[in-house]
């Protein structure tokens, strides 16, 4: 049972129990509820788009990705510079998805 899930411009394919780095995201009481669900698959080789469909996780944790560096060079012109980009965070550990009044949790 998964599902494909849209935040942050991205698409994660998701599953109960599984933990995702996401975009920075506003959670009220750790809680966050995906309703933008592209896809879900409830039996092995089937994906179909549901009608009503959400997706409920809780927040792990905050924090700041690795440093990446970007490095601009113009041959010939003595021109170069160095920048680097650190960005932000959330990770989640999937609870629930729910579809058509089915939901799927974690096996525990």
């Amino acid at each position: 049972m998964y599902a494909v899930i849209r935040t942050g411009g991205k698409q994660y394919r998701v599953a109960p129990g599984d933990v995702v780095k996401i975009e920075t995201a506003a959670s009220d009481n750790q809680t966050i509820e995906f309703s933008d669900v592209l896809a879900v698959s409830g039996e092995p080789g089937t994906v179909a788009k549901p009608s009503t469909a959400k997706v409920t996780a809780e927040v792990v944790r905050e924090g700041r990705g690795d440093k990446i560096l970007v490095f601009h060079l113009k041959r010939k012109k003595q021109y170069k510079k160095l920048q680097g980009h650190r960005q932000n965070f959330t990770e989640v550990r999937i609870k629930a998805i729910e579809a058509d009044g089915v939901t799927y949790t974690a096996a525990k």
